[in-house]
Order: C-alpha cells, then sequence, then structure tokens
C-alpha cells in the first residue's frame, strides 16, 4: 500500500491512533485525526499529539467535503467495525484498515502472529525471548501494549517482530502475512462485540487469511474451535500441541513431561516442574505453544529450552506478589474472562479468597464456579457483574460471597478472611472498566496494597 501524500483518516485519538498518526507522518500521509467525541476540544487532541508530527483535527462528526477527500482510513481496535461512521466510509469506498494491517505494510523482515481468547501475553512475551535470545533485531508489539505502528519504520530485513494480535486488530487485516501464526484457545469473550461464538472464532482464524500453504499455523488440539479449525479447513501447514493426550505429530504433555513428536520420533523434551518457572496447565499450555511456535521458525531446540527454563512469570498473569501475615497473595489480573479465571483457580494449591467481578462482556461464569471445586473459601464480588455472578454461584449452590461496593472495600475482607496458609487470588473473569482504565492498573491497586501490609 502506497502512503505518502495521501489523505488518511485516523480514527481514535488514544495510544494505537498517536502510534498511528508517528507513523504515517514519517512516511508523509497527510493525516486527518477524529474523535466521536464532542466533549473534546481541538486543544485537547492537539496535546496528545507527538511531536514532529502535523494533523487535521475532526471532532464529533465527518462532513461530505472530508469524506469525498480521503484516501484511506485507519481505525484503532476499540471502534467495533460494524459502527455506522465505519460503515459510512466503506458506502463511500474508502478503504478501512487497523494499526496491524498498517504496521505489517510498513515493516520489514518477518513476523510471528500470536492470538487467542487466553495465554496471548505470556506466550508473546516467552516468544520474544526465544527470538531475542538467537536474533539481534527484535521487536514485540500489539495488543501487548506496544504498538505496532510504533516499531514498524525501525525494522529491518534481518528483524524478527512478534505480534500479540485481539479479536478486535484482527477484524482489520487485509495482507498480514506472519511467517509463523498461532491461535492458543478460543473461548467464550467479547461477545458483546461479535455477538456469536461463531463470529468470534472466525475472526480469530483471520490471522492466517494472508499467509501461504507453506507457511506454519500452532494449535492447541484440546480446544474445540482450534481443533476444529486444524483439522478441516485451515488453509496452512498446522502444528498441533496437546496437555491432554499423546500426539503422533506435534508438542504434548504427559504427566511431568512434555514431548516432542516429528518426523516419526518421539523424544522426551522437559519436565515441567523443575525446568519452568510458571505454573498451572495454562501455562504448560503457553510454552507447548511457544515451542512449537520457535521450531515452526526455524530456530534450534536447545536454543528455545535454555529461554524456557530461565523464563519468569508475566505480570497480572498468576503473578506471585507476596507473602504476608503467612497468606501468598497472587495477582492474575489478566483473567478478564471466565476461562482464564479458570486457569487461575487450578494454579491455586490452598484454600483461596478469590476477589471476582467487573465489567459485563456477556459472559457466563458457570464453568468459572464449577471449577472452584472446593478451593475457595470466600468470593469476593465487586463492580457491575457482582449480582449476575452472585446469582450463578448461588444456583450451583455456593453461597459464601460477599459484596465490596470499592475496590479498597474489597482488600480490607480480603485481609480479614485470609489466614496463615491461604492465599488470596485476584482473578476477576471479567474486564476492568468501569472501575478502572485497564487490567493493568487493577492489578498495579492490588500488588500495592499487598506490598503496604505490615
Amino acid at each position: 500500500m502506497i502512503f505518502t501524500n495521501k489523505n488518511i483518516l485516523i480514527v481514535g485519538t488514544g495510544i494505537s491512533g498517536m502510534g498511528a498518526l508517528q507513523a504515517l507522518s514519517t512516511v508523509q500521509a497527510n493525516c486527518i485525526l477524529f474523535d466521536g467525541n464532542e466533549k473534546l476540544t481541538e486543544e485537547d487532541i492537539l496535546k496528545k499529539i507527538p511531536e514532529g508530527c502535523r494533523a487535521e483535527i475532526c471532532i464529533g462528526t465527518i462532513g461530505e467535503e472530508l469524506l469525498h477527500k480521503l484516501d484511506m482510513a485507519v481505525v484503532s481496535p476499540g471502534v467495533p467495525v460494524d459502527s455506522p461512521l465505519l460503515n459510512l466510509l466503506r458506502e463511500h469506498g474508502i478503504l478501512v484498515i487497523g494499526e496491524i494491517e498498517l504496521g505489517y505494510q510498513l515493516a520489514k523482515g518477518r513476523i510471528i502472529g500470536i492470538t487467542g481468547t487466553n495465554g496471548k501475553t505470556t506466550t508473546t512475551s516467552l516468544v520474544g525471548q526465544m527470538m531475542r535470545d538467537y536474533f539481534a533485531s527484535v521487536f514485540v508489539v500489539g495488543n501487548i501494549g506496544n504498538p505496532y505502528t510504533l516499531e514498524a519504520l525501525k525494522t529491518t530485513e534481518d528483524s524478527v517482530t512478534v505480534a500479540e494480535i485481539s479479536s478486535f486488530q484482527l477484524e482489520t487485516v487485509e495482507e498480514f502475512c506472519p511467517t509463523v501464526s498461532a491461535i492458543l484457545n478460543v473461548t467464550p469473550d467479547h461477545l458483546d462485540r461479535h455477538y456469536t461464538m461463531e463470529n468470534y472464532a472466525a475472526t480469530k482464524e483471520k490471522i492466517t487469511k494472508g499467509q501461504t500453504s507453506e507457511q506454519f499455523c500452532i494449535l492447541n488440539y484440546e480446544n474445540e474451535y482450534t481443533r476444529d479449525f486444524g483439522l478441516n479447513r485451515c488453509p496452512v501447514k498446522v502444528v498441533f500441541f496437546s496437555s491432554k493426550r499423546e500426539l503422533s505429530e506435534g508438542i504434548y504433555c504427559q504427566g511431568d513431561t512434555i514431548y516432542l513428536a516429528r518426523d516419526g520420533r518421539t523424544d522426551a523434551i522437559m519436565n515441567i516442574h523443575t525446568d519452568m518457572n510458571l505454573v498451572g496447565t495454562c501455562n504448560v499450555e503457553n510454552v507447548m505453544a511457544a515451542l512449537a511456535i520457535g521450531l515452526s521458525f526455524g530456530l534450534p531446540l536447545e536454543n528455545l529450552l535454555c529461554t524456557v527454563k530461565a523464563f519468569k512469570a508475566v505480570e497480572h498473569r498468576i503473578e506471585y506478589v507476596d507473602t504476608k501475615g503467612g497468606v501468598d497473595y497472587y495477582n492474575d489480573s489478566k483473567g478478564t474472562n471466565p476461562d482464564a479465571a479458570i486457569q487461575g483457580i487450578l494454579a491455586m494449591s490452598k484454600p483461596t479468597v478469590l476477589i471476582g467481578g467487573g465489567y459485563d462482556k456477556h459472559s457466563e461464569y458457570d464453568e468459572w464456579i464449577e471449577a472452584f471445586g472446593g478451593k475457595v473459601k470466600l468470593l469476593v464480588l465487586i463492580g457491575q457483574t457482582r449480582e449476575k455472578i452472585a446469582a450463578c454461584a448461588a444456583a450451583h449452590g455456593f453461597t459464601e460471597y460477599v459484596f465490596a461496593d470499592t475496590f479498597e472495600e474489597c482488600l480490607k475482607i480480603c485481609t480479614e478472611h485470609a489466614q496463615p496458609g491461604d492465599a488470596v487470588l485476584l482473578s476477576p473473569a471479567c474486564a476492568s472498566w468501569g472501575m478502572f482504565p485497564n487490567y493493568e492498573e487493577r492489578g498495579r491497586q492490588f500488588k500495592e496494597y499487598v506490598h503496604s501490609l505490615s
């Protein structure tokens, strides 16, 4: 795609929008920044613009005159693809792409793309470290918090870019083509945006849209959606991993051992207890996915295993915080949906006081409640979903729950009820919006509170 001297509308003035503006300004595009919030002023937006960048500002609505001069639009992932604005742009024949596609068009080198409902950040971080331990020029970008557009123009033909990609970002890919892609799992999430599981799964599958038949996609054999995709319609070479069964080809875990099966040979390659710093079945799957990605990318197994053995847990994902008064505190703020939060529960080995609740993404909580399995001694509920979760818990016979009106009250309740030998786990099964700007801030406040305890 050609961007120089093109009139490009950037929809959204957050971190993604500003990353797009910086990249497009560098290649001398004519940028128009749009924000639909009519309460903003032009001065509010000008304050966000990076130094050296220029843009026309448009707030509230887009007039016919502007529509007729636009060549393209770059949309932030927070803007629904079926919004009236994007429908209007398409009706006028304006190509709409997202930040991932823009980054891909501007970047050089090879790309690894990782998506899935859960495990993306841990797997992306681990794969990023694998690449850094082997290559000189590596960039880790995308939904992990570092916009692709901020790094794309720094890449060279020798670079490797590892991208964590959300379903929101995959909605707007066109030619994006990773050398190796991965779909770690697909479980109910963001149904307020995608409406049905079929739509959500199909969006995840778009990560392979631009790949060739000689490239690779890493898939979870134990997930219904990814297994079906791999067996029936994946357009590229498939490598499966499994946490439950032996595979004739792929990577799998049996007991305490991870095995590699390829070319008619099976080898035990690592022990999940002595060779990993990460805990829980979810992290065993993340490690297997990362190993499959690295091997498909052509890295030696011995190098990959060295990286795994040294790798520590990602912040906010079943992250051990501290032990205070004989109570272990774990920050799993990234458990923003029931399936992710189930993994947090499964990783606990002690009686647990659990913090749940938050923004309602139209999730169902039955399987999460069922996963408590006698481990959860008290469920402290906060946020928009607290009554919905309480009703679900009661329906499953779990009545040991209390409500908290604020996060501070919630944390106080947890410390009052946790006894020496217990654990306190922040794993809300919900997004943070409404109480916090993001899950990172929720996790940071939790950790600050824990560290302040005497």
